[in-house]
């Protein structure tokens, strides 16, 4: 892929959303020439789920693209392989000062990627496209893995599912991804693990990482944070 969004699709398209910034920039980008996207939301029992969902549909209602059908939501419960991580109970969870390998969530895309293949397999979208960054370290967001699981649901439905992740294949960064998201409504996006009521915490790990995209990016920060 050497560009993103491609100039002229004809089929619909998948996007795999959460409420931060990089997949609703990556939704907003598809609804210029799509002519239908379909955001796929896949709950897994996460504490920030409730708020990072409202603040999705806030997103979508702002961006006011006629081109984006009505948020699927996909339950994926990981409570019984998870345990009592801190990512379901809210204790422990990794600050500003912490590593990126701290706010890693095991086996996470095929957990996004199951259920969403199989979605797009039944409803007649060919791709669902996620929103990974060039830098992200983890050892489910290589190539070998995106393209060997897409094989994978691709050989047990019978059929050709894709996954694109156009930001990763473009080798963007954080900061590339934001600017590319100049005008949209990204005050109405939510990257907080540890939310304090609507709003973010401004101390943990992702709230840390979203404070330093908008500084590099050399852009406004629109969010409100509790501290």
């Amino acid at each position: 892929m050497t560009h993103w969004p491609p100039p002229a699709p004809t089929a619909p398209l998948a996007v795999l959303v959460s409420g931060g910034l990089d997949s609703a920039i990556l939704l907003g980008e598809a609804a210029r020439v799509y002519p239908r996207v379909h955001p796929l939301y896949v709950r897994t029992g996460a504490v920030w789920e409730p708020v990072e969902r409202r603040h999705l549909l806030r997103f979508i209602a702002a961006l006011g693209s006629p081109a984006v059908a009505p948020v699927v939501t996909l339950d994926l419960p990981v409570a019984d392989v998870y345990g009592p991580h801190w990512s379901l109970t809210g204790r422990d969870i990794p600050d500003a000062a912490s590593a990126d390998e701290a706010v890693f969530l095991p086996g996470r895309n095929v957990i996004l990627l199951a259920k969403a293949l199989i979605w797009c397999h039944l409803n007649g979208v060919p791709e669902v496209a996620t929103a990974p960054l060039g830098s992200n370290p983890f050892p489910d967001a290589t190539d070998e893995f995106y393209d060997g699981f897409a094989g994978v649901v691709s050989r047990a439905v019978g059929g050709r599912v894709a996954v694109l992740r156009p930001y990763a294949t473009l080798g963007l960064h954080k900061l590339d991804v934001l600017r590319r998201g100049a005008g949209m409504p990204l005050g109405n996006t939510f990257s907080c693990i540890d939310p304090v009521g609507e709003l973010h915490c401004g101390q943990c790990n992702k709230c840390a990482e979203r404070k330093q995209g908008f500084r590099d990016a050399a852009m406004t920060d629109p969010t409100t944070y509790a501290g």
